[in-house]
């Protein structure tokens, strides 16, 4: 159940943005989210703020707190340990698992257009912008017990709760 949540919860956000895009487009002096009148040239910088290659955009997001992942130092430690140099690990949110959304962590050495990198201490972890809405604000951490040694999220304010498996987890609505 949780994961047609989070599906229609995701079309829903998708069908929205793009609804105002579209309204924009259609009648920029008539749209629903403008405040007062707008000139022309606003409305090419309104329409910059949607490009996914905006210097803008990207300028505000590394500046707000809460849309970045932050490493712990046992995760900065380790990723030292075992990454060569221009590697990143890349994590990634998937639908499946215990509780609908799952955790993946991959080795990779190419970024895309929209990848976000965080860098602590000369290592760097790599999330697409739609995993990124699902792991905004958490803490990727490394433990080493007797039964495994892995990556994990620890805290992650998105996520409603997590399976005890701490791959799986649901998302707040």
């Amino acid at each position: 159940m949780s994961l047609i949540r989070g599906a229609m919860f995701n079309l829903a956000r998708t069908s929205c943005c793009i609804g105002r895009v579209y309204s924009r487009m259609i009648s920029p002096s008539q749209s629903v989210l403008a405040r007062g009148t707008q000139h022309p040239q606003n409305l090419i910088s309104s329409k910059l703020r949607w490009s996914s290659s905006s210097v803008q955009e990207k300028q505000v997001e590394s500046s707000t707190s809460q849309d970045k992942v932050l490493l712990s130092e046992s995760c900065v430690k380790r990723l030292k340990e075992v990454m060569e140099k221009g590697e990143y690990l890349r994590i990634q949110v998937e639908g499946g698992g215990c509780s609908g959304f799952q955790y993946k962590f991959f080795v990779e050495k190419e970024i895309s257009e929209d990848d976000r990198v965080f860098e602590q201490d000369g290592v760097g972890v790599v999330v697409d912008q739609d995993s990124l809405e699902f792991v905004k604000g958490s803490t990727l951490d490394y433990t080493a017990e007797l039964i495994r040694s892995a990556f994990h999220i620890a805290r992650n304010p998105q996520a409603d709760h997590g399976c005890s498996c701490g791959t799986s987890f649901s998302i707040k609505v």
